[in-house]
């Protein structure tokens, strides 16, 4: 099985077999930055020594986050998923970022929250169990720093990232493939459907926002509604 991670500038990718990592490696990404998923992931295969047509699945992380990056990692998974025909998993990146909380950390509930923009930020509920597991409570949401202050207590929030000084947070972390295995949910259920699955990119474009912002128009549809 095959992991993609490219919500935030610190991608990953990841190989696993029968649930154990085989091997894994950290992809830098961000604007003005040059494509590295794709050479990673056929060194890693390559380290591994696996052929893609041996792949069984592939997972990606579903966002929210960096909207180029995602579009990357979501163009990668959906043609290597069509290419080996093997299904395509979407774990929502929160629920990825809380698996890498800290052994320490102690079990119970916690909110993972991340940049949103514009003085916002997507939150996700999870609860954590002693081994580490971790599964999603609710679907993520993109509130404002006030909103989430209302809401948690700082030793309740985890900040994907940076920590804000606006929302003080007992974590940091930053989604990694290497946690996959801890990421419980609905979305290993079942697969996405090849053509219509898209990252959940949590807003629109910035470059979207400013072209609607100075035609005073929605951006025109290019293909189909």
């Amino acid at each position: 099985m095959l992991a993609i991670e490219a919500s935030t500038v610190a991608g990953s990718v990841a190989l696993f077999r029968d649930g154990r990592l085989l091997v894994d490696a950290d992809v830098p990404m961000g604007v003005g930055r040059a494509d590295g998923l794709f050479p990673a992931i056929i060194a890693l295969l390559g380290a591994a020594g696996v052929a893609p047509s041996s792949l069984g699945a592939v997972v990606c992380g579903a966002g929210p986050g960096s909207f180029t990056s995602l579009r990357i990692a979501g163009a990668l998974a959906k043609g290597l998923a069509h290419g080996t025909a093997c299904p395509l998993f979407a774990v929502p990146s929160l629920v990825l970022a809380a698996a890498a909380l800290p052994s320490g950390a102690a079990a119970g509930e916690y909110v993972v929250h991340a940049d949103a923009l514009r003085g916002e930020r997507y939150a996700q509920w999870v609860r954590r169990r002693t081994d580490g597991v971790v599964e999603p409570v609710g679907d993520v949401r993109r509130v404002a720093v006030s909103s989430l202050m209302e809401r948690s207590r700082p030793a309740q929030r985890v900040a994907v990232g940076a920590a804000i000084e606006a929302a003080p947070s007992a974590f940091s972390v930053t989604p990694h493939c290497r946690h996959l295995p801890l990421a419980m949910g609905a979305w290993r259920e079942c697969p996405v459907d090849l053509a219509g699955w898209e990252p959940a990119y949590g807003r629109l474009a910035e470059a979207q926002v400013k072209w609607e912002a100075s035609h005073g128009m929605a951006l025109p549809q290019t293909g189909p509604a």
